[in-house]
């Protein structure tokens, strides 16, 4: 599942960094403290890797 803004792609990236172990888990903060939890490493994966051209910073708020 592709991220939908360059914000949740950069929470991602966070996420896989803590859950590969290059990160600590505990620096985390907010949607990747989460992610790290609910994600497995191969869908935090596709999710970082999306292209960021085209996205907007933020996802639009419903």
């Amino acid at each position: 599942m592709p991220a939908k803004s360059q914000a949740q792609q950069k929470a991602a990236g966070a996420a896989l960094a803590a859950k590969r172990g290059d990160q600590k888990k505990s620096d985390l903060k907010g949607a990747s403290k989460s992610m790290v939890e609910s994600m497995s490493e191969k869908e935090l994966e596709a999710m970082a890797s999306s292209k960021r051209k085209g996205k907007p910073e933020h996802a639009a708020k419903r």
